[in-house]
């Protein structure tokens, strides 16, 4: 079974402090749901059409535990105290075999 990896790109943040409170109640609900977190922070470079943007990319076992883990009652608890915090794009893709 391949992999299943969510990927969030933060392309803007109006309000670090709901960040920190999604992040505080987020990184538990993800990694509790079987999520390892690869990389996060500031992109160290971006090119063609990319920006320097915070990302995050996160494993799982499956697609199917990325998507549980997305819509458990945990995750969904963090997503309400970010509110509008910010504009991301967010993708749940499957790894190569």
């Amino acid at each position: 079974m391949a992999k299943g990896y969510w990927i969030t790109f933060y392309r803007s943040i109006s309000d670090p402090v709901a960040l920190a409170a999604y992040a505080k109640l987020a990184g538990p609900a993800i990694t509790s749901n079987g999520g390892r977190f690869l990389a996060r922070g500031g992109a160290a470079r971006a090119y063609e059409q990319g920006t320097a943007q915070r990302a995050t990319v996160t494993e799982f076992d499956s697609v199917e535990q990325a998507i549980a883990a997305h819509d458990s009652p945990a995750y969904q608890e963090a997503l309400k105290a970010l509110g509008n915090a910010c504009e991301r794009d967010v993708r749940i893709v499957e790894g190569l075999d």
